[in-house]
Parts: C-alpha cells; sequence; structure tokens
C-alpha cells in the first residue's frame, strides 16, 4: 500500500471540514468535495478562521497554517479524487446512501486507494460488501469537532486487512490523535456507551424526573462532564443521536436500545439541536420570541 500523500474528505460539514483540516495542517494535499457548492465556501472559512485560532495560540506556525490553506481543494466532482491515496466519507448518517456512494467511489478511486468512512455506528461490513476491495474499506471515525478532540475510532470490518488497518492507524497517529480499535458490531466502542446515557437523560426528562437544566447540571457536576448529556446530544444533532439509537435497537435486538419518544418527538418536530437553532434548549436570537415548551412538546 502506497504512503499516504492524498486525501479526499467527502461531505463539507463540521465533520468533513474539520478532517480536512486536520490532513492539510498536517502536509497532506485535500481535496474536499461537497455537492453544495455554498457548503463548501462555508467550510473554507470556517476552516480559515479555526486555522487562524490554532496560530494565534500557538498550537500551529502561520507557516503551517499558510501552507494547509494551499493545500486545500475545493471540488463538486467526484473524478477529482482519484488521486487520493485514502478517502473518508463524512456525509449523512444512513446505510443506503453510504452504501451508494461507496459502490460510486470503487469505481474511481485508484487500486490502491483506501476507503474509509466516519461513520458513528453503521456497519462497515455492509458498506465494504459496495465495494470490490472490502479488504481496503475501514471506519474511521473522528470525535466532533475532529481538531480538538483526541480521540480517533477505528473499525474492522469482516474483511478489511492488517495493511489497511495498519495505515489507518498511522494516519490518525499523524494528525496527533489517541486511537482505539473496534470490531464491527452496532455502535462501537464510544456510541455504543455513550449513546444510551443520552437516550436515558431523555427518558428521565421525558418522566419528570427533574428539568433538563438539573438533568445536565447534576451530570456535569457529580460525574465531571464538560458538558450535560442533553446539551452534548443538541451538539451533536438529534438526528444523528436518533439514527445510532436505531442503529444499536436493531443490531442488538434489545429492548433497552429503543429510543425515547421524547427524543423521536423532538427529531419529528424539526428541533435537531444547535444545528437548527433549537433542540433540548433554544439557541436561537434572544431578539426573536423565545419557546418554552413542555418536556413533552
Amino acid at each position: 500500500m502506497a504512503e499516504i500523500k492524498c486525501v479526499g474528505v467527502i461531505g463539507a460539514g463540521q465533520m468533513g471540514s474539520g478532517i480536512a483540516q486536520l490532513a492539510a495542517t498536517n502536509g497532506l494535499d485535500v481535496w474536499l468535495l461537497d455537492a453544495d457548492r455554498d457548503a463548501l465556501s462555508r467550510a473554507t472559512g470556517a476552516i480559515s478562521s479555526s486555522i487562524k485560532r490554532f496560530v494565534s495560540k500557538g498550537v500551529i506556525t502561520k507557516e503551517v497554517g499558510d501552507d494547509a490553506m494551499r493545500r486545500l481543494r475545493l471540488t463538486s466532482n467526484l473524478q477529482d479524487l482519484s488521486s487520493a491515496d485514502i478517502i473518508v466519507e463524512a456525509i449523512v448518517e444512513s446505510e443506503d446512501i453510504k452504501k451508494k456512494l461507496f459502490k460510486d467511489l470503487d469505481g474511481i478511486a485508484k487500486s490502491s486507494a483506501i476507503l474509509a468512512s466516519n461513520t458513528s455506528s453503521i456497519s462497515i461490513t455492509r458498506l465494504a460488501s459496495a465495494t470490490q476491495r472490502p479488504s481496503q474499506v475501514i471506519g474511521m471515525h473522528f470525535m466532533n469537532p475532529p481538531p480538538i478532540m483526541k480521540l480517533v475510532e477505528i473499525i474492522r470490518g469482516a474483511d478489511t486487512s492488517e495493511e489497511t488497518f495498519i495505515a489507518t492507524k498511522a494516519l490518525a497517529e499523524r494528525f496527533g490523535k489517541t486511537t482505539v480499535c473496534s470490531q464491527d458490531y452496532a455502535g462501537f466502542i464510544v456510541n455504543r456507551i455513550l449513546m444510551p446515557m443520552i437516550n436515558e437523560a431523555f427518558h428521565t426528562l421525558y418522566t419528570g424526573v427533574a428539568t433538563k437544566e438539573d438533568i445536565d447540571s447534576g451530570m456535569k457536576h457529580g460525574t465531571n462532564q464538560p458538558m450535560g448529556p442533553l446539551q452534548l446530544a443538541d451538539l451533536i444533532g438529534l438526528d444523528v443521536c436518533l439514527s445510532i439509537m436505531k442503529v444499536l435497537h436493531q443490531g442488538l435486538g434489545d429492548s433497552k436500545y429503543a429510543p425515547c419518544p421524547l427524543l423521536v418527538q423532538y427529531v419529528d418536530a424539526g428541533r435537531l439541536g444547535r444545528k437548527r437553532g433549537i433542540g433540548v434548549y433554544d439557541y436561537r436570537k434572544a431578539t426573536q420570541k423565545p419557546i418554552t415548551p413542555s418536556p413533552r412538546l
């Protein structure tokens, strides 16, 4: 397997742009792809601002920051990723959509390229089945936001080769990340543990045990977490949390993983968290009329 010199990243949202930033600031050429040109423009601005903050804090030098921006290239054409040594997808958390993308990538990427998924819960084995190179398909799950969070969870599918695993682990370590390895079971390590906690926090709110503020304060100050589980759910995105709970419920077949009705209801109402301005908490401008819904909407 060739040395990784060029990275393709698909999806210019917070995760994709963060992964692209990591690659560029660590001396790799990067193609950042998104079908939405406005998303690419926003990602460029976000990456530039983030790099400037890192320079101002002395985390990286100005020279490294300037070089990173030169290494970053934007595209909406999948064919441009044919030069990439590894392609990391960070698109919507849908197995069907990801499998179609992997099938398309398999016909475009060079034969030695690794196809990696930033999925937080979907089976790597099933994604790999859409390709003719299952030994070169792997999970590379970054935490949010990728430039700051230290962990990368690496997931081996049923046919992932040792060579692919070693190359992916080395890349994560080049990014300065701590790695953990999971076998291909629903939720992997982090979300297998984290999402049931968030789901239980929703049950605690749903059944009126306490207010959202007291639930978050209790977990933050009682268990030394940086933020409460409901605040964290809003940061992750309630739709993402719900999707992962559904994967856990279906993949593990235990009723304890059934999504809380309140979580389902919030997602149905479009209350997806910070990205929509409202989730468990309301993040909209103070000038707007505040909403004070009951826990059951």
